[in-house]
């Protein structure tokens, strides 16, 4: 295998130095071919040559030919791009689960969009990372690796520079970034199963996805059920994504006749009924439910995949957020 390690980064050029020893077996790999098989895109790789310096082979610059030899170092310089100048920077809540040199994996809270867009152009979460940098003095570019709808709560991973994201980026289309949600559903679910359907954009709709045998896109959903709640008929229920559709679990769990409890979208009868609870404009169930939640109950609890730079295994875990822990110990 070959090892890599961080060396530093330069505030004032945005660049990144990484190290890399050569063992065996990418002896006689040139270090164009050797930088592709560790995730270097053909823009980062462009983007280097203006940078003096940029491939040194045990401290002496190297063109991309150069075939290397076991034992050598290969040092890199990428430079990042200009800062996230058009996100505004703001103090938008979010939590940090873990942080170092490549990587930001953030705990996001309900009722927060990732990127900012006209409706939203300064509550987001982009503008909250952008703050939190920009209080540290440090220039960075927001890229958020997956998504997640605005009122879905938990785990997203952000890289902090051009070959982390490369590489994560990588491993998201190959499906090695591994996710688990967690949601409460109505009714009894089944033990376990798999949900293979197509989901295509709703025709006539802008946002809402659907079922769509003939137009869809393969969407697959795996899950399993925690517990089952026969006074309040609902079921806690883990969910693994092999594809990642817009709405993919909202859509398979309403089409299989388990919608998401507080999810209006796809489960409109979950009525807004301010005169008969304490808070207005809280959402409860039409069915009589006295529990409510004022959004989808569907939480991205667990991530799993290999560290972009070190080769790591990384396993990270978001608490259950408090409104959804409500309903499962009620």
């Amino acid at each position: 295998m070959t090892t890599a390690a961080l060396q530093r980064y330069d505030i004032r050029t945005m660049e990144r130095t990484f190290t890399y020893t050569i063992r065996e077996e990418d002896a006689g790999k040139d270090i164009h071919s050797f930088l592709r098989e560790k995730g270097y895109s053909r823009h980062i790789l462009a983007s280097m040559k203006p940078i003096p310096d940029a491939v040194l082979v045990n401290g002496v610059h190297q063109y991309m030919r150069y075939e290397l030899r076991p034992s050598d170092v290969l040092t890199t310089r990428v430079r990042d791009d200009a800062p996230s100048e058009t996100i505004i920077p703001a103090p938008v809540p979010f939590r940090i689960i873990y942080e170092d040199a490549d990587l930001l994996i953030i705990d996001k809270p309900a009722n927060e969009a990732i990127h900012p867009a006209v409706g939203h152009p300064a509550n987001t979460l982009g503008n909250g990372v952008v703050w939190y940098y920009r209080q540290k003095g440090i220039p960075f570019v927001f890229r958020c690796i997956n998504r997640l709808d605005r009122d879905t709560t938990g785990l997203l991973i952000v890289a902090k520079n051009l070959v982390s994201a490369s590489i994560l980026e990588q491993q998201l289309v190959k499906r090695e970034i591994h996710r688990t949600y967690l949601a409460i559903a109505e009714g009894r679910t089944p033990k376990e199963g798999a949900i293979d359907l197509p989901i295509a954009r709703k025709e006539g709709s802008l946002i809402e996805r659907c079922v769509d045998e003939e137009k869809g896109d393969r969407a697959v959903t795996h899950f399993w059920t925690l517990d089952y709640f026969p006074v309040h008929d609902y079921s806690a229920v883990c969910l693994k994504l092999e594809t990642g559709r817009t709405h993919q679990i909202r859509v398979h769990m309403t089409y299989r006749g388990h919608p998401l409890l507080g999810d209006t979208l796809y489960n409109p009868h979950y009525l807004r009924r301010p005169d008969e609870l304490s808070e207005p404009g809280t959402i409860r169930p039409s069915g009589g439910n006295p529990l409510a939640i004022t959004r989808q109950a569907l939480h991205s609890w667990k991530l799993d995949f290999t560290h972009p730079i070190t080769g790591e295994a990384m396993h990270f875990t978001a608490p259950v957020p408090e409104d959804m822990e409500a309903l499962l110990h009620t």
